[in-house]
C-alpha cells in the first residue's frame, strides 16, 4: 500500500511529560545505560503481547517467523536502532503511549525528585516506569516507525524531547512487516553507544535475560549475530545460574536498578505444576503506599505472557516482583476466566505461603539480612495482620518492633514474650505517629518504672491490626493509653518508691476536677501510669484507642468522638500543692483543673479545647504567681 506524503501533525506533550523529560535529561540520571534496558524491555513486552493475542487470532502471526529484537548500529551517523516484530502500534496507540504517561505516576515522580540530591541516582528509573522517555538522555531526536500486527497502515512518531512530537502516516514499505523500530540520533557525548563493544556489553548487562532473542548488527550492512538467546531463565535449573544472572534478570524484568534482597526460584510439582521466580527488592518503590497499587507478579502459561493483573500475591506482599509460569492453566480462555480458575487459586495460595516461609527462613538463618527487608517493607507486611487472619500466626512471627527497652534494635515477639515481667499477662503497646513522640509519652512512665517493655507502633496500619482481638502465645495485646493500666501486681524496679495511697486531700481535688471539667471528660481518676508527669489522657476501658480515633477522623470515617479519661498523678508535687488550696480559692482551683486538662491534651498532640479560655486562665495563674 502506498501512502500519499502528508505533512506531519505536531502535537504538544502532556505538561507533566514535558517537565519529566527536562528532569531526566538535566538532573535525574548519573548512569545512562538504563535506556537500553527500557527500550529492549518494551520490545520484549510487545512480542509477548502479540504471542498472547495470536492465541485467539492466528492471522496476526502468519508464517513461522520467530520473535526477535534487532539492534543495529551506525557509528558514522551516530545512530542506534532497536526493532522488534511484536504487536506494533496504531496511531492512537502512539499518541497514548508516547504522548502521555498514563500509569507511571509522573506527578508523584517529579514532586519527589525535583530539587532532591537523591534525584541523581539512576535507580529511580525502575521505580517510576518512565521507560521509553529514557531515550532522550542519550538522543537529540527519537524516531519511531511502527505497524500494528494485522494492519495495513504504518506510522512515524518523531520528537526532540523539548515539548512537542509529530505523528504522520508512512508507506508500509518503510515500516517493519509488523512491530516497532526505534531510531536514536545520538548526542555527541553518547556516540559511544553506537560502538559494537559498548553496545553489546551494555545490552548483556542490562537485558541479557529477556525472553526474546536479541541480534546485533555492528553496521547497517553487516550480518546480524545473536548476543542473547531469549531462553527463559526461570525454566533453567538453579545449579546452572549464578547470583549475577538473577540480578541481571531482576533489573531487566522488574524494571529496578537495585539488587534483589531475596530471590525465590523453585518449581512446584504435584496436583498443579508451575515455576516461580520472584524477588524482594532492596529498595522501597515510591508508590508502595498508593491505595491503587497492585502486585507486581506476572502470570505466564507455558512461557506465554498472560497478565500482570492476576493478583497472585495478597496486597501486603505487593512489593514482591517476578513471575509465575503455569503448565496447567488453559491458554484459550479469556484473562478474566483464568483469574477465576481453581488452579490459579491453588497457585496463589502456594506462592503466598512459600514467600512467607522463605522470609521466615531468612529471619531465622540470616537475621541481619532479614532486618533490612523488614526495615524497608515492615509497614506493608503488617497490613496482613489486619487483612489475612489465616496467616496471622506466620506474620506475627515475622514481625519486628522497636520497644522502650530495645533502643534502636528490632525485637521479635518471641524475644518480647521470653522477657515478660513476673505478673505481666499482656503484651503492651503504644500507638502514635513517630518513635520520638511515642518515647516521650507520659503514659509510659509507670511501665518504665517497673521495667516493662512496651512495643512502639508508629505506622498508620498499627492502629488497626492491634484492635482485632489479636494475641501471641496466649498473651493479648493491650494499649498503654486505653483503660486502667492495672500495674499494681507488677513490682517496681529497684530504687523506685512503691505507690502510695491517695490522700484525702488529693482525692478531694480529683473529685473537684471531675465536677469542674464535666462533659469534657468521661472520668478523672488517680493514675498508676504516671511517675514524673502530672497528668495524661487515656481512652476509656471500652472506648476506641485515641490514635485510631484520630486516624478515622482525618479520613472522615470516625464515629462521634469519645470523651477521654484524665488521669492525675497523686504523687506529683504540683497536684499535692493544688490539693492543699483552700475552698476560698475556688476560682484558682477551677483554673488549675482546666489547665491540667489542657496540659494533658497538649502532651497528647492536641490543642486545648478552648484556646482563648486556656490563654485567659494561664494569664490569671501567672499573674497570681508573680504577685
Amino acid at each position: 500500500m502506498t501512502v500519499e506524503t502528508a505533512a506531519p501533525e505536531t502535537r504538544p506533550f502532556e505538561a507533566d511529560v514535558a517537565k519529566l523529560l527536562h528532569l531526566m535529561v538535566h538532573s535525574v540520571y548519573s548512569d545512562k545505560d538504563v535506556f537500553f534496558r527500557e527500550l529492549i524491555s518494551n520490545a520484549a513486552d510487545a512480542c509477548e503481547k502479540l504471542r498472547f493475542e495470536a492465541l485467539s487470532d492466528a492471522s496476526l502471526m502468519p508464517g513461522e517467523a520467530p520473535f526477535r529484537i534487532d539492534v543495529t548500529l551506525d557509528p558514522e551517523a551516530k545512530q542506534l536502532t532497536i526493532e522488534d516484530n511484536g504487536i506494533g502500534m496504531s496511531e492512537a496507540d502512539l499518541s497514548e503511549a508516547l504522548g502521555t504517561i498514563a500509569r507511571s505516576g509522573t506527578k508523584a515522580f517529579m514532586e519527589r525528585v525535583a530539587g532532591s540530591k537523591e534525584a541523581e541516582g539512576s535507580h529511580f528509573i525502575g521505580q517510576f516506569g518512565v521507560g521509553f522517555y529514557s531515550a532522550f538522555m542519550v538522543a537529540d531526536e527519537v524516531e519511531v516507525v511502527t505497524r500494528r500486527a494485522g494492519s495495513d497502515q504504518a506510522w512515524r512518531w518523531r520528537s526532540d524531547g523539548l515539548g512537542t512530537y509529530t505523528i504522520q502516516p508512512v508507506d508500509v514499505a518503510e515500516a517493519p512487516a509488523r512491530g516497532t523500530r526505534v531510531t536514536l540520533h545520538l548526542k555527541d557525548d553518547a556516540a559511544t553507544y553506537a560502538d559494537a563493544y559498548t553496545a553489546e556489553s551494555t545490552i548483556k548487562s542490562q537485558s541479557g535475560h529477556v525472553p526474546v532473542p536479541i541480534w546485533l548488527k555492528e553496521k547497517p550492512d553487516a550480518e546480524p549475530r545473536q548476543i542473547a538467546d531469549g531462553a527463559a531463565l526461570w525454566m533453567r535449573p538453579k545449579s546452572e545460574l549464578k547470583p549475577e544472572d538473577y540480578t541481571d534478570f531482576y533489573r531487566s524484568f522488574a524494571g529496578q536498578y537495585d539488587e534483589p534482597a531475596l530471590t525465590l526460584h523453585y518449581r512446584a510439582e504435584g496436583l498443579h505444576e508451575y515455576s516461580v521466580l520472584a524477588f524482594v527488592p532492596e529498595s522501597k518503590p515510591f508508590d508502595l503506599f498508593d491505595p491503587d497499587r497492585a502486585g507486581r507478579l506476572k502470570l505466564y502459561v507455558r512461557r506465554v505472557f498472560i497478565t500482570d493483573e492476576a493478583e497472585i500475591l495478597p496486597r501486603y506482599l505487593r512489593f514482591v516482583r517476578g513471575l509465575v509460569d503455569s503448565a496447567d492453566l488453559p491458554l484459550n480462555v479469556s484473562r478474566e476466566m483464568i483469574q477465576e480458575s481453581p488452579a490459579l487459586a491453588a497457585i496463589k495460595k502456594g506462592v503466598t505461603n512459600r514467600v512467607l516461609s522463605e522470609l521466615e527462613k531468612l529471619a531465622d538463618k540470616e537475621p541481619e539480612r532479614y532486618l533490612k527487608i523488614w526495615d524497608t517493607f515492615g509497614p506493608v507486611l503488617k497490613e496482613g495482620l489486619y487483612e489475612d487472619y489465616g496467616r496471622r500466626a506466620a506474620l506475627l512471627s515475622l514481625a519486628r518492633f522497636k520497644t522502650t527497652g530495645s533502643g534502636s534494635e528490632w525485637r521479635s515477639l518471641k524475644d518480647y514474650v521470653a522477657n515478660l515481667k513476673e505478673g505481666q499477662d499482656a503484651i503492651y503497646y503504644a500507638v502514635g505517629t513517630d518513635l520520638d513522640r511515642l518515647l516521650a509519652s507520659p503514659q509510659l512512665e509507670g511501665f518504665r518504672a517497673r521495667g516493662i517493655d512496651v512495643l512502639l507502633l508508629p505506622d498508620h496500619v498499627d492502629s488497626f491490626w492491634v484492635t482485632g482481638g489479636i494475641e501471641y502465645e496466649g498473651k493479648p495485646f493491650r494499649s498503654v493509653t486505653q483503660g486502667l493500666a492495672d500495674l499494681g501486681k507488677i513490682k517496681l524496679t529497684e530504687g523506685e518508691a512503691d505507690s502510695a495511697d491517695v490522700s484525702d486531700e488529693v482525692g478531694g481535688f480529683i473529685a473537684f476536677a471531675k465536677t469542674v471539667l464535666g462533659d469534657s471528660v468521661s472520668d478523672v481518676r488517680a493514675s498508676e501510669r504516671l511517675r514524673e508527669s502530672a497528668v495524661c489522657l487515656v481512652a476509656p476501658d471500652t472506648g476506641m484507642d485515641r490514635q485510631l480515633e484520630r486516624l478515622l477522623a482525618s479520613a472522615g470515617r470516625a464515629p462521634a468522638p469519645s470523651k477521654p479519661v484524665l488521669e492525675i498523678n497523686p504523687r506529683h508535687e504540683l497536684v499535692e500543692r493544688l490539693s492543699r488550696l483552700s475552698e476560698s480559692e475556688t476560682s484558682l482551683r477551677e483554673d488549675a483543673a482546666h489547665l491540667l486538662f489542657d496540659e494533658a491534651r497538649i502532651a497528647d498532640g492536641e490543642a486545648p479545647l478552648d484556646p482563648r479560655g486556656f490563654s485567659a486562665r494561664l494569664a490569671r495563674v501567672l499573674t497570681r504567681a508573680a504577685g
